[in-house]
């Protein structure tokens, strides 16, 4: 997480463009290294467990799969689904939300294709 001072232009500017700039606020919930993977992921696979998302993901560690999985549970485009076992398994899945990113995330690959 983040330590800005609430009161700084960077911060105030931040504020100002997620709240006034489409494609700004999309980037900021999407954006980063690792939150495109997990929600291609769980878009193609529909559910995956810790286990299964750590593997595919190479080379992200445990601490920042955590803080990715965390962060796209509280923009609510991931839901965790905990099963009461032993040992405990944890599952992943999109939300209606989360899949509403279909097209944008389909969008970007063919670009991406195109253009690589």
């Amino acid at each position: 997480m983040e330590n800005r001072k609430e009161n700084s232009t960077n911060n105030i500017n931040e504020i100002y463009w997620k709240e006034n700039c489409g494609i700004a606020f999309t980037l900021s919930v999407i954006g980063g290294r690792w939150k495109i993977n997990i929600l291609s992921y769980l878009l193609n696979e529909q559910k995956l467990r810790y286990s299964e998302l750590k593997n595919r993901l190479v080379g992200i560690s445990e601490r920042m799969l955590i803080a990715k999985l965390k962060e796209l549970e509280k923009d609510k485009l991931v839901n965790r689904i905990v099963h009461q076992q032993v040992p405990p398994k944890v599952e992943y899945e999109l939300t209606e939300l989360g899949h509403s990113l279909k097209e944008i995330l389909f969008m970007m690959d063919k670009w991406g294709e195109k253009n690589v």
